[in-house]
C-alpha cells in the first residue's frame, strides 16, 4: 500500500464528515481505534504509554482534522509513534481523525457504549474462555479478574502474585487465601507509577520496573495491603517511551536484570545504553552490561538446570507481513550480540544498517517464532503437576501482532528443547484470535507452588491459571 499524504488529504476532504459522525461511521472508527489505538493510548483515550487524546492539552499541533490525519499518517517517531499510511487505507485514517476531534466526543462516547453493549447475537461472556483449546487433559480458568493491563508476573513461595500494569500506572497483588485456585481479592500495592511493567522478587523484597528507574519495596509479604513505602534504587535510566517498559527479573546470579530496548523501530544505539540487557547488583551497584544487540526483549527466564538465560526478542517492522521473524535467543555467558540493528532472525541483514556487515557475526537465535508474533514473558516449566513431558520446557507467551494485514499470534506456545536445540514449537493455548476478532493478549507466565501455572492478558485485564488432570 502506498499512500501519499497528498492522497490522504484529498480522502479527508472527499469524505463527508456528517457521514462520518453519524453512528454507523463512529461505531466503525471506534472499532479500529481499539483495534489500533487503544493499546498506547488507553480504550478511553485517557492515555497509557502514549499520551491521552481526552484532554485539552495537544502535544503535537491542534486537533484539527487536517493535523489528525497528518500525524497519524506520518507518526511522531521521536515519541515512539509508527506511521499508519502503510498499514491504514486514507478512508480508515481519516476515520480515526474524524473519531478523535474534540466536536465528536459526544458521538464517540455513544460509539464506544454501543460498541460495548452486549447484543442478541453476542456470545456470552464464558465463550472467550471456552473458545481456548489446550491439550488434552488441561483447563483453564480465571485466576484474577478485573487486573487492569495485567502485564509481568512474579510468585512468592507462598503464592501470593504480584502484577505489574502499564496501562494502570499501577501494582497489584492477588491474594488466593483459601487456596482454591482463584484470587479472591486485587490489592493494589502502588498507584500513579510511571509505566510499572516489570516486577521480580528477590530477599524478600518486591522490584518494580518503571519507565527510568528501579523501585523496591522491602519486606513485601508482610506490607503489601497497607500501601508500603518503597526505596529508589536505580534513577538514570533512559526516558523515552518507544520499548521503554522494563522486564525485570532477579537471576540465578542473585543480581538484577534489565533490558534497554531501542528508542525506535530501527537504529543503531551500539554506544547508547539502548538495545542491551543490563544487570546490577540488589542494592542498584554495580551496573553492567550483559548482553546487546537486543531490540526489544520483554521476557527472559534461566534454565532450572544449566542456568543459562533465555530471552525473547521482537522483530524490526516496515519490512512488510512476513519478515523479520521475532527470535527466541540463549545466552549462555554475558557479553554476546545478538544483531539488532545489523541483522534480524539470524539470516537477514537490515537493508540499511547491514551494508557491509555478516550475519555470522552475530549469535543467531535458537528459534525463529514468527513475524510480528510479538513474543513476551516465557517460562520454564518447573511443577510436578503437568505431565513429565513439559518438566523443564519452556512456555512463551505470544501478545500478537498489531501491524499485520492478517493477524498472527495471540497464543501461548510450547517450546520443547533437547540441550540447547529446539525439537518443536506447538500451541499450548490457542483461540485467542478468532476470525480476525482479539479476545485475548498473552503477556507473562509464572509458576505456582501447586504446579500449576498463571498467564496474564492486558487486553482482558484477566490474568489465567492452567491446571491438568488426567
Amino acid at each position: 500500500m502506498n499512500n501519499t499524504l497528498p492522497t490522504l488529504a484529498l480522502a479527508a476532504a472527499l469524505l463527508s464528515s456528517n457521514a462520518l459522525a453519524a453512528p454507523e461511521g463512529m461505531a466503525a472508527a471506534h472499532k479500529l481505534y481499539q483495534a489500533n489505538c487503544a493499546q498506547c493510548h488507553g480504550k478511553d483515550l485517557e492515555g497509557a504509554a502514549g499520551p491521552s487524546l481526552a484532554d485539552s492539552t495537544w502535544l503535537h499541533g491542534q486537533p484539527t482534522r487536517a493535523n489528525l490525519v497528518r500525524v497519524i499518517s506520518k507518526g511522531v517517531t521521536d515519541k515512539g509513534m509508527p506511521g499508519w499510511a502503510g498499514q491504514l487505507s486514507a478512508s480508515q485514517i481519516t476515520q480515526l481523525a474524524e473519531y478523535l476531534m474534540p466536536a465528536n466526543a459526544a458521538a464517540r462516547k455513544a460509539a464506544a457504549g454501543a460498541g460495548d453493549a452486549p447484543t442478541a447475537a453476542a456470545p456470552a461472556k464464558p465463550s472467550a474462555l471456552s473458545s481456548l483449546k489446550l491439550p488434552k487433559g488441561f483447563q483453564i480458568a480465571v485466576y484474577a479478574d478485573k487486573v487492569e493491563g495485567a502485564r509481568e508476573l512474579a510468585v512468592t513461595d507462598s503464592g501470593l502474585v504480584f502484577v505489574g500494569s502499564t496501562k494502570a500506572g499501577k501494582v497489584y497483588a492477588l491474594v488466593d487465601a483459601n487456596k482454591d485456585g482463584v484470587a479472591e481479592k486485587v490489592v493494589t500495592v502502588a498507584e500513579g507509577l510511571n509505566n510499572p511493567n516489570g516486577v521480580a522478587l528477590l530477599n524478600g523484597a518486591l522490584y518494580v520496573g518503571e519507565i527510568s528507574r528501579i523501585i523496591r519495596f522491602d519486606d513485601i509479604e508482610k506490607t503489601y495491603a497497607s500501601k508500603p513505602s518503597y526505596k529508589v534504587v536505580k534513577n538514570d535510566l533512559p526516558t523515552e517511551t518507544w520499548h521503554g517498559a522494563k522486564y525485570i527479573k532477579a537471576g540465578p546470579d542473585g543480581k538484577i536484570y534489565v533490558p534497554i530496548g531501542a528508542p525506535c523501530n530501527i537504529c543503531d544505539k551500539e554506544d547508547a545504553p539502548h538495545s542491551k540487557i543490563w544487570r546490577m547488583n540488589p542494592d542498584g551497584s554495580n551496573w553492567e552490561m550483559f548482553a546487546r544487540g537486543v531490540r526489544n526483549t520483554v521476557g527472559f527466564t534461566w534454565h532450572p538446570q544449566t542456568k543459562e538465560m533465555w530471552f525473547t526478542d521482537n522483530g524490526r517492522d516496515e519490512l512488510g507481513d512476513n519478515m523479520p521473524s521475532c527470535e527466541l535467543n540463549v545466552a549462555p555467558k554475558p557479553g554476546l550480540h545478538f544483531g539488532f540493528p545489523y541483522c534480524h532472525g539470524g539470516v537477514l541483514p537490515d537493508p540499511e544498517f547491514g551494508k557491509g556487515k555478516s550475519c555470522d557475526a552475530y549469535v543467531p537465535p535458537a528459534a525463529a517464532l514468527g513475524p510480528h508474533v510479538a513474543p513476551l514473558g516465557l517460562a520454564f516449566y518447573t511443577g510436578k503437576q503437568f505431565p513429565e513431558q513439559y518438566r523443564n520446557q519452556l512456555l512463551i507467551a505470544e501478545h500478537g501482532s498489531w501491524n499485520r494485514s492478517s493477524k498472527i499470534g495471540y497464543q501461548v506456545r510450547l517450546i520443547t528443547l533437547y540441550g540447547n536445540k529446539v525439537v518443536s514449537d506447538t500451541a499450548f493455548i490457542d483461540g485467542f484470535l478468532q476470525n480476525e476478532e482479539v479476545s485475548g493478549r498473552p503477556v507473562d507466565i509464572a509458576n505456582m507452588p501447586d504446579g500449576s501455572i498463571l498467564v496474564s492478558d492486558d487486553h482482558a485485564h484477566k490474568v489465567y491459571r492452567v491446571t491438568y488432570r488426567p
